[in-house]
């Protein structure tokens, strides 16, 4: 979670001119930009197998072979993959973590950004890395990594018995379990997917398969007790403090909660569930038929349709609205608390909310210009890039980041400005 109470909400415009370091660079990759708005950065390459990072027209002083996965920190801090010497590592603010690998891999930030995890490959060993503090077990595979909300625990899927190809019996012994800052559970299963840490990262869930047939949830390493024909990604519950999921049972989807059948409504499909922040009302994409996309609170189905995909649903902060966004007929639309917005798009990213719940704003896409659209109204700001909409903590005044005419722009628009 971002604390922006000490951004700057007064300056209405900055800018910084980014079309000039094109010129400077044999070439310039995708710019990202800070949460707060304040830098924009670049991966620069600067001559044969001679990379760099440019941040607000100043360069990094360090070089590196390669550089990718360059990405802001939640804290505003710059974060990038960095080979030096055929190594890889993590470089922060322009400062490398001492340790080096074959190749890392899958930046994952905590809560508030201060701690920064990445899976690793040494020797054909896989294991993650937190802040520079190395697992200190291995693992011949290793998938689906996960980072606590906390930054005190990672975790991943990982093969903990050897299996050749045609031993097809091991296999389905089950070779795969998760570990937990390196330390495995005790019980092995078919396969393990997607792990799920709960807030404070005392508990992990994740999906796994106990034979060829049965699905269920595992929760630090103990089944359900019932099985399921499929599953999907566990989540927290944190009014109850229990893990909950998508199951499937005779062709059909609800959701379950340790075992327990919590939604009698059946669908299609069901996939993407969501916790109110403020209440225990739990909102899910569903597919009543096919060919029928929607979402359903409590197992309450909303009456608008699309035909090809929802997506994206979210709770504003105080659990009174929701919104996800819907495709069908090659349009974006936006769905608000069962009512499609007027506007549609060639594509959007995810809504954002302000903290009242009062407000929507989208990034959205037309024809290859990037804007914004807030409660329907779309905004006459533009751009050839741009990033997701910011509410101030008060959620009076709206963050637009966006690069116009070769200028990158960082605006603050008072939401009272916006005329509906």
């Amino acid at each position: 979670m971002q604390n922006s109470n000490d951004w700057d909400w007064e300056t209405p415009e900055k800018k910084i001119p980014f079309a000039p370091w094109r010129n400077q660079y044999r070439w310039v990759e995708e710019p990202y930009v800070s949460p707060d708005g304040e830098k924009i950065a670049a991966i620069v390459n600067l001559d044969e197998g001679e990379f760099s990072i440019c941040v607000n027209a100043k360069q990094w002083e360090t070089t590196f072979d390669k550089i990718w996965y360059l990405r802001f920190t939640p804290d505003n801090r710059l974060s990038a993959l960095v080979s030096e010497m055929g190594e890889w590592t993590v470089a922060v603010e322009g400062i490398s973590w001492e340790n080096k690998f074959g190749y890392v891999w899958n930046t994952l930030f905590s809560q508030n950004g201060s701690h920064i995890s990445v899976a690793f490959q040494n020797d054909m060993k896989y294991g993650m890395v937190v802040d520079n503090n190395i697992w200190e077990n291995t693992f011949s595979d290793m998938t689906y990594m996960a980072f606590s909300a906390t930054g005190k625990h990672s975790a991943a899927a990982v093969q903990v018995k050897p299996s050749a190809a045609a031993e097809i019996h091991t296999f389905q012994e089950g070779i795969f379990s998760a570990a937990v800052d390196g330390t495995t559970w005790e019980n092995t299963f078919v396969n393990v997917w997607n792990l799920t840490f709960s807030p404070d990262g005392a508990h992990l869930a994740a999906e796994v398969r106990l034979n060829l047939y049965d699905y269920t949830i595992a929760v630090d390493g103990i089944p359900w007790e019932k099985t399921f024909n499929s599953v999907w990604a566990p989540f927290y519950n944190p009014h109850n403090n229990k893990f909950a999921a998508p199951v499937r049972i005779a062709g059909k989807w609800t959701l379950a909660q340790e075992s327990e059948i919590i939604w009698p409504e059946r669908f299609d499909q069901l996939w993407l569930p969501i916790i109110s922040p403020a209440n225990n009302r739990v909102a899910a994409v569903v597919a009543p038929r096919f060919g029928q996309w929607t979402l359903a609170i409590d197992g309450k189905v909303w009456s608008s349709k699309f035909k090809d995909v929802v997506m994206d649903p979210v709770f504003s902060p105080d659990g009174k609205h929701l919104a996800a966004l819907g495709k069908q007929h090659e349009r974006w639309h936006i769905l608000v608390d069962n009512t499609v917005w007027s506007n549609h798009f060639s594509m959007l990213t995810s809504p954002v909310f302000s903290p009242d719940g009062e407000h929507l704003a989208v990034k959205t896409e037309q024809d290859g210009t990037y804007g914004y659209v807030v409660d329907d109204h779309v905004l006459p700001y533009h751009g050839t890039m741009a990033w997701d909409p910011e509410f101030s903590p008060d959620g009076t005044k709206l963050l637009l980041r966006y690069v116009e005419d070769g200028i990158y722009c960082r605006r603050i628009l008072p939401i009272a400005d916006i005329r509906l």
